[in-house]
């Protein structure tokens, strides 16, 4: 049996192997901020059996991206666990105000997972930054330091606690819990969790994106190779848009297309090779423009509608990139651009 030791942010040290877990533990292991305990096996070399989260002292300094995501993978796997579970009980709360079924709609499992990731942050780094999206409703938005953008390096994480909540209410896999680490000027890491998919895609920033099933660690996943699809996606406000790309690819037109008795990709489908191309009228930054970053990480071409870079996160209001146009290939950005040239977004 061996101890692999995850140092919080405040030893010098990355990372410990302990192969003699019962000698006398060094100082260092005060910090400890996770235990991860692996048993090789002939079928699989290393199988996790146990994640405990400790909370010390250390972990109130600023963690760096890569440890936020590593600290709170396990409670996101008891997360997705819990909304796997529930999903065919699943009840559903009073509609929230919106444009659309889809923003509108709103479970238990929202309210659920996101107390359940509020608790976790509340309880290792106490003082981060975070925006959940069902912040007006939840009880622990008044114990964050704050819920906006911050100067450089002051981190702010995000959740959408149920990303895709139609989705999961009609009994669809592809629904996902995400979750960002933003800096002022844009995004440092996203991790996205597909519970009924038994998958989770990450990314940190200039580092690719990778894939691996819930039970393997961060280090273990494989580097995401995007397979091609022709399929084009529209989402709200962008319908008009389907006659002038019809005729080139197949479209989906997530307001005209989605239907309760039959699953359709959604945004997250790019990374799935389910879908080649995406506009999107605007990207938050808990789903639409975080899945654009884990696209961009592994190599898709992502800009907005005028074949500009997306700006700064600290120059955007409401949580949101204006529209977003990705693709898997350069053919398939520039036929989007051209149908988006002099189109004109209805207000919501």
């Amino acid at each position: 049996m061996q101890l692999y030791i995850t140092m919080s942010p405040s030893t010098d040290a990355g990372q410990h192997l302990l192969t003699n877990p019962y000698g006398n533990m060094p100082a260092a292991l005060s910090h400890i901020a996770a235990i991860t305990i692996v048993i090789p096996t002939p079928a699989r070399p290393l199988i996790v059996i146990m994640e405990a989260l400790l909370i010390p002292d250390a972990m109130s300094s600023t963690p760096t991206p890569r440890q936020i995501l590593a600290t709170l993978l396990p409670p996101l796997r008891l997360a997705a666990g819990y909304a796997n579970h529930i999903q065919t009980k699943i009840a559903a709360q009073p509609a929230k105000a919106g444009p659309n079924q889809f923003s509108m709609a709103l479970t238990d499992a929202d309210l659920s997972v996101q107390t359940f990731v509020e608790v976790a942050l509340l309880g290792t780094f106490p003082d981060i930054r975070f925006y959940g999206e069902e912040f007006e409703q939840s009880y622990n938005t008044k114990y964050f330091r704050a819920i906006d953008l911050g100067p450089a390096g002051d981190y702010l994480v995000t959740l959408d606690p149920i990303d895709g909540t139609l989705f999961y209410m009609d009994g669809f896999t592809n629904y996902q819990i995400i979750l960002t680490v933003l800096n002022a000027d844009g995004f440092e890491a996203v991790l996205a969790v597909s519970p009924a998919e038994d998958q989770y895609f990450y990314a940190l920033r200039g580092q690719g994106t990778r894939v691996g099933h819930l039970a393997q660690a961060l280090e273990d996943c494989e580097p995401l190779s995007l397979p091609s699809s022709q399929t084009v996606f529209l989402g709200t406000r962008m319908a008009p848009l389907k006659a002038q790309l019809s005729d080139l690819y197949p479209v989906i037109n997530v307001s005209e297309d989605y239907s309760a008795e039959q699953q359709i990709p959604n945004v997250n489908g790019v990374l799935k090779g389910q879908l080649g191309g995406v506009i999107l009228a605007a990207g938050k930054f808990i789903d639409g423009a975080a899945l654009a970053f884990l696209a961009q990480e592994a190599g898709c071409i992502v800009t907005d509608h005028q074949v500009q870079p997306l700006p700064r996160l600290d120059e955007c209001e409401n949580y949101a990139w204006p529209g977003v146009a990705i693709a898997t290939s350069p053919t398939m950005h520039h036929d989007l651009l051209q149908a988006l040239e002099g189109f004109q977004i209805a207000p919501v």
